[in-house]
């Protein structure tokens, strides 16, 4: 077994969570991983985090390594109890889910690395927009906490995203959806998404699960099916012409309406139809939405389509808006998490450590919410930094900073007292007497 010192034991009882898909000694390796990712102050690679994690020189760091390589452990049923903990967490019994989804792309070169292709990089400079790396689709639970200034997504599911190989990253998403609400049966499933995640995918989906995304600025929007006639010959599938959302926008009824965008309410003008989109969801039917900003010269400047038609305008803007957090739980990931560091080149390595690395975030937060004192770290961080004047919560480093103070503690309280007298070569006057 590992050391236990090194692994403060509220992060054990988190843990807890995930301990039915590992076997002992893999659940003593991950509890190490973790505190790794949590505590290091340097890259996270596989030995960054052996380092952290305080078992440089008292256990080989190849343990490390097969824990990605080599056990046998699944991702995603990881991914499902993690889903399920934060639910029952920070959701009330039967609440609707909102998940969010999109991907990014981890800078990776070499020829053996599993997966690593050149492909589109959103945060690339110039005007090319590709990098090469590995890609992988991600889908989170978006969640409000009172500790917590704005809604945050902790990620639970992932796909490695390869491209001409792999399915497409909406047949992606998807599967992951899918696989998500059978986890969490009673509640439905909200999922939304950006424009690169319209597709045939999102067709027929089960009662419980609906699609949220921005619709294509050329799409044509076609009138509900209409009712069938009794004459001889094919039933209509689809009503009159509408038009594209500029065409609709011409002609709209408009209406003034507050919403919260971003964390921060805002008054805007606001038009809906249920129509069906026929390039992309085909006969599914669909509520758009047209937004314009109050100080917009624009004919419009969203235009949402959601198959969840019983919604109002309003909670379809706000849910979109809600799908910003996922990019901000990846840059956080890569920024203060070190998501990306490992240097994996296998397959199965590959696949699992950016995953990891992400759910770290998520354990965090459930681990805050425990044993976090909210109220004391803004007191300490505005003493520290009192030009933070306006700071009332809490954010991630916050929490990084309190989980590091959490396991100094707990590693000072686990050692033994040290020795009064210390061994030492005999002086010349001790041999003499």
């Amino acid at each position: 077994m590992l050391p236990p010192p090194t692994v403060p034991a509220s992060l054990v009882d988190v843990l807890q969570t995930v301990r039915s898909c590992f076997t002992a000694p893999t659940f003593a390796t991950l509890c190490s991983l973790v505190t790794g990712v949590l505590a290091a102050d340097g890259p996270r690679t596989v030995t960054g985090m052996w380092s952290a994690a305080g078992l440089a020189g008292r256990c080989h760091w190849s343990r490390g390594h097969r824990f990605f390589s080599r056990a046998v452990w699944d991702l995603d049923r990881v991914g499902l109890a993690l889903a399920r903990a934060v639910v029952t967490a920070f959701l009330p019994e039967g609440g609707a889910v909102t998940a969010a989804v999109d991907d990014s792309l981890f800078h990776r070169y070499g020829k053996k690395v599993h997966g690593a292709k050149y492909q589109h990089d959103g945060s690339a400079k110039g005007r090319d927009g590709i990098g090469r790396g590995n890609c992988f689709v991600i889908v989170g639970i978006v969640v409000a906490l009172p500790f917590l200034a704005r809604q945050i997504c902790l990620p639970v599911m992932f796909r490695l995203h390869i491209p001409k190989v792999s399915a497409s990253k909406t047949e992606q998403a998807r599967e992951l959806a899918g696989l998500l609400a059978k986890a969490l049966p009673g509640r439905r499933l909200h999922v939304v998404g950006d424009a690169l995640y319209r597709g045939p995918a999102w067709r027929d989906l089960p009662g419980n699960i609906t699609f949220t995304t921005r619709l294509a600025s050329n799409a044509v929007l076609y009138g509900p099916e209409p009712p069938r006639t009794g004459r001889r010959g094919h039933p209509s599938w689809k009503g009159d012409r509408l038009g594209t959302p500029a065409e609709i926008a011409a002609t709209a009824t408009w209406r003034t309406a507050t919403v919260e965008i971003y964390g921060e309410a805002k008054t805007v003008q606001l038009c809906d139809l249920v129509c069906l989109w026929w390039g992309s969801l085909h006969r599914t039917p669909v509520r758009v939405v047209l937004l314009r900003f109050a100080d917009s010269t624009r004919s419009y400047d969203w235009a949402l389509a959601s198959t969840n038609t019983t919604a109002t305008a309003e909670e379809i803007v706000e849910r979109y808006g809600s799908r910003w957090s996922i990019e901000q739980a990846i840059k956080d990931g890569k920024d203060l998490l070190g998501t990306g560091d490992a240097r994996s080149r296998t397959r199965q390595a590959v696949e699992r450590t950016v995953p990891f690395q992400l759910t770290c975030q998520t354990v965090l937060v459930l681990w805050y919410a425990r044993v976090g004192n909210a109220a004391g770290d803004v007191r300490a961080r505005r003493a520290a930094a009192p030009w933070y004047r306006h700071k009332q919560h809490v954010s991630l480093e916050d929490m990084i900073i309190a989980f590091r103070r959490a396991r100094i503690t707990a590693a000072t309280a686990a050692q033994p007292s040290p020795p009064l007298f210390h061994d030492a070569p005999p002086t010349s006057a001790a041999t003499a007497a």
